[in-house]
C-alpha cells in the first residue's frame, strides 16, 4: 500500500515530494517492495563478507562483462577505493602508507570534465593534473582536450586516468584507453549516473576501460548508500583488499575465486583507507537484487512505466501546458516566460507542505523540471495539482 511512512512523524522529519530525480541530497530514490523484503531478510542472518562480496561480484560481472566487481558504500566510494586500488596495485607497503608516502599519485583528466566529485580521489592521496583547453564550453572555440594531451601529461607519478562519462565528453573513451594503456595506465570511468539505457552497464568495459563506478542508489533502485566498481579483476581485487575488515590471521584468509589472480599479496595488508568505504550485507543483498531487476526489466517497459508517471502528473495539472520528452527517463518540462518566473516557481513549490523538489537544472532557462525517479505514486495528483496551482497564478 503507498502510504506516507509513520517512522519519519515519529522522529519529526517531513517528508517531500520529490520530483528533482535521485539526487543524493533529497535521500535519493525509493526501492522497489523485492529489495527491501530481500534487504530485511539479509538483517535477519550473519554471513562472512567476504563470500558475500563474491556473490556480488558474480552479480555485478554477469550485469557487465566485467572480470569481477564489488559493492561500495556510493559512486563516491568506489571512486576512492579504485583509485587507491590504481595507485597500490598489490603493494602491501603502498597499502599501508595510504593517503600518504606514496610515489604514483597522479591522475590525468580533462579539463572540461572537472567536478566536485573528483575529489573522491583526493580522499586516496591522489591530485589531477589537467589537460586541454575546452574552448567548447568558454565560447571561444571549438576545441578540447586531445589524446595527445593526456600522452603528454604522464609522468612516473601516474596512477591512471579519471574520464567521466557524459554525452559531450571527448576525446571519446577509446581513443583515451588507447593512449593510457600504451602508457601502461588504467583507466577510470565514473558513469555513476549513466542509466539508463542498460547498455551503459557494458558499454564502459566493452570500450576498455580498467574500472568503471556506478551509483546503486539511482536508476539501479538499490540502497542509497551503495555504489557499484567494476572492472579487471586485480584492481577489483586491490580496492576489495582495501576495504575488507582483515582483522583474523593472515594464513585463515583465502581470495575466493572471484577475487583471485597472479600478484596477489602474500601477507594482508592493515585495514585500509577503503574501511570509510565499506558496505553492510543490507546493502550488498538490495543491491544484487535491484541491480538483477534493473537488468530484466528493459530500457522500453522502465521508460513506459515512467512516462505513464509523468503523464499522471501532467494530467493533474488541468490546464496548465507541459512537454513530455522521449528518452530512457522521460521528463516533464513545464516553459514559464523567463528565468526568474522559474525560480520563483521553484521556491513556492519548495514552500508548500509537503515541500516539493523539482529539477533545477534548466532553471535559468525558464524551464521547470520535472523527473519522475523518485516519486511514488501517491505524489503523483498531489504533484500535478500543485503545479496547476502554482503556475497559473
Amino acid at each position: 500500500m503507498d502510504v506516507v511512512p509513520m517512522i519519519y512523524d515519529s522522529l519529526g522529519v517531513a517528508p517531500i515530494i520529490n520530483a528533482a530525480g535521485t539526487n543524493t541530497r533529497l535521500s535519493g530514490g525509493m526501492m522497489n517492495p523485492e529489495v527491501i523484503a530481500a534487504m530485511a531478510e539479509a538483517a535477519t542472518a550473519c554471513v562472512d563478507m567476504l563470500s558475500l562480496q563474491a556473490a556480488a561480484s558474480r552479480a555485478i560481472a554477469e550485469a557487465t562483462g566485467a572480470e569481477a566487481g564489488i559493492v561500495t558504500s556510493g559512486a563516491a566510494a568506489a571512486l576512492t577505493i579504485g583509485a587507491a586500488a590504481c595507485v597500490a596495485r598489490f603493494d602491501v607497503n603502498a597499502m599501508n602508507g595510504l593517503p600518504i608516502r606514496i610515489d604514483r599519485d597522479q591522475f590525468v583528466m580533462a579539463r572540461s570534465q572537472r567536478n566536485m566529485y573528483d575529489r573522491a580521489l583526493q580522499s586516496a592521496g591522489c591530485w589531477i593534473e589537467e589537460v586541454g583547453i575546452p574552448d567548447r564550453f568558454s565560447g571561444a572555440g571549438v576545441r578540447d582536450a586531445e589524446p595527445a594531451d593526456y600522452a603528454a601529461a604522464f609522468t612516473p607519478r601516474s596512477a591512471g586516468v579519471l574520464w567521466v562519462a557524459q554525452p559531450w565528453s571527448e576525446p571519446p573513451l577509446p581513443d583515451v584507453v588507447r593512449v593510457a594503456h600504451d602508457a601502461g595506465l588504467p583507466v577510470m570511468v565514473d558513469a555513476a549516473a549513466q542509466l539508463p539505457p542498460a547498455a551503459n552497464l557494458r558499454r564502459f568495459i566493452a570500450e576498455g576501460a580498467d574500472l568503471v563506478a556506478f551509483s546503486g542508489g539511482k536508476a539501479i533502485g538499490g540502497p542509497q548508500a551503495s555504489g557499484i566498481l567494476a572492472g579487471r579483476r586485480d584492481l577489483v581485487c586491490s580496492a576489495l583488499l582495501q576495504m575488507l575488515d582483515l582483522d583474523l590471521p593472515s594464513s585463515q584468509f583465502v581470495l575466493p575465486p572471484e577475487f583471485a589472480c597472479e600478484g596477489a599479496p602474500a601477507h594482508l595488508p592493515r585495514h585500509g583507507l577503503g574501511r570509510a568505504c565499506k558496505t553492510g550485507k543490507e546493502e550488498i543483498v538490495g543491491l544484487i537484487v535491484a541491480l538483477r531487476r534493473f537488468v530484466a526489466e528493459g530500457d522500453a517497459p522502465r521508460a513506459d512505466r515512467l512516462r505513464a508517471r509523468v503523464e499522471a502528473v501532467r494530467a493533474a495539472m488541468g490546464n496548465t501546458p507541459g512537454e513530455i520528452t522521449d528518452g530512457p527517463v522521460p521528463l516533464l518540462l513545464i516553459r514559464l516566460r523567463d528565468a526568474d518566473a522559474a525560480r520563483a516557481a521553484d521556491a513556492a513549490l519548495r514552500a508548500r507542505s509537503p515541500a516539493i523538489h523539482v529539477n533545477q537544472g534548466r532553471l535559468r532557462e525558464g524551464i521547470v523540471t520535472i523527473n519522475p525517479l523518485a516519486l511514488a505514486d501517491r505524489d503523483l495528483v498531489p504533484l500535478g495539482q500543485a503545479l496547476g496551482g502554482i503556475l497559473q497564478d
